[in-house]
Parts: structure tokens; C-alpha cells; sequence
């Protein structure tokens, strides 16, 4: 059986997340021709794989009963605004790439990722969108050492909306996750964390 991070103690996680770093940008580094799921469908622009991914969270999320404005409200303004989104390019996304999606050595002295899976939600976008990179800048904790390794994220006033209309979708799925895992005070904390960003980017 493969080791887990929470295996070893959290002064040795800094290398952990350098690893992590580097497994990520060696993914961001391949190219694509579309945007949108690698399974599709894909899009011309990001802007419409971001405002189609939105507006399907929205009726995912009304299908289960759930107020979804303010995700339409998000959807709206990516599409106003699509200009300052499509100023990105087609890089490969991993989707899902955090904590309990790689497996360690069982030998080694400190945290050594020898495997990545459950890549099924790989996208062609704007690396910043990638959840690894959400969960990156969740916590100011040992996982800050990621940015040693994968660089320097860009800080530029377009890159910082364009990361609010990443955190609303990311936010969006949340609420989707927690209202199927039952956790009802998880999906309302949500609607206020939404209304933030959608003052931001409206």
C-alpha cells in the first residue's frame, strides 16, 4: 500500500509540494488547439468553455433544488467580460490534482510522490483555473513551497479578476459536492462566499 502525505510529519511537507509543483507545470506545459474538457466538447475561445462550465453548474445545481443566481450572475459577467478571459491560452489542466489524488513511497525518508491518478476532469484552459492551483492559494501554510518549483503566479489586475471567475465555478462544484455529501450548512456557507465574488467580477 502507498503512503498518504498525512503519513509524515508537516515539517517535512515542504518537499511534498515542491514535487507537486514541478508534476503541475510539467502538465501546464503541453499545449492544446481548443478549450474545455479533453473528453469534450471543446470550444474556439475560454471564455465560452468558462461560461458553458458555469452555466452547467447551474443546472446541475437547480436540479437539485438549489438556488443557482448567483453562479448565472458569474456566467454573465464572464461572457461581458470575455475579452480580459480570452487573453489566455490552451494549456492542459490536471482537473482534480490535490492531496488524495497521489500516492507515496513507502521506503522513503521524506514525502516521495511516486503516482498521480483520478485525472478524469483534465481540461484545456488557463492553468490559474486549475484546482491544484485554488488549493494552492487556499492556506499561506508549507504549501506556499509549490510556487519555488512551478513559478511564480501572475499577479497582474486581468489575472486577478480572471482568478475570481475561477473561484466562483470552483465554489459552484463545492456547493454541488457538499449538497450530495449532506452537508447543509456547508452549501449555505457558499451564498455568502458567491456574493463576494460576484461584486468582484460583476
Amino acid at each position: 500500500m502507498k503512503l498518504r502525505l498525512r503519513t509524515h510529519p508537516p515539517s517535512m511537507w515542504s518537499a511534498y509540494y515542491r514535487q507537486l509543483g514541478e508534476i503541475t507545470r510539467s502538465v501546464h506545459t503541453v499545449r492544446g488547439r481548443n478549450f474545455g474538457p479533453v473528453a469534450g466538447p471543446t470550444y474556439r475561445t475560454w471564455s465560452e468553455a468558462i461560461t458553458a462550465s458555469l452555466d452547467t453548474i447551474a443546472v446541475d445545481l437547480e436540479a437539485a433544488g438549489l438556488d443557482a443566481d448567483d453562479v448565472r450572475t458569474v456566467a454573465a459577467a464572464a461572457a461581458r467580460h470575455h475579452t480580459v478571459l480570452d487573453e489566455t491560452q490552451p494549456r492542459l489542466l490536471t482537473g482534480d490534482l490535490w492531496l488524495p489524488n497521489t500516492l507515496l513511497r513507502n521506503d522513503a525518508r521524506e514525502p516521495t510522490i511516486t503516482d498521480v491518478h483520478d485525472l478524469d476532469r483534465t481540461w484545456w484552459g488557463d492553468p490559474a483555473s486549475d484546482w491544484t492551483i485554488r488549493m494552492i492559494k487556499a492556506k499561506p501554510d508549507q504549501r506556499q513551497e509549490f510556487w519555488e518549483s512551478y513559478g511564480r503566479p501572475d499577479q497582474s489586475d486581468a489575472a486577478i479578476w480572471r482568478s475570481t471567475i475561477y473561484e466562483a465555478r470552483h465554489l459552484g462544484s463545492v456547493r454541488l459536492e457538499r449538497h450530495r455529501l449532506g452537508n447543509r450548512d456547508g452549501v449555505q456557507n457558499t451564498y455568502a462566499s458567491m456574493a463576494a465574488l460576484s461584486a468582484i467580477v460583476a
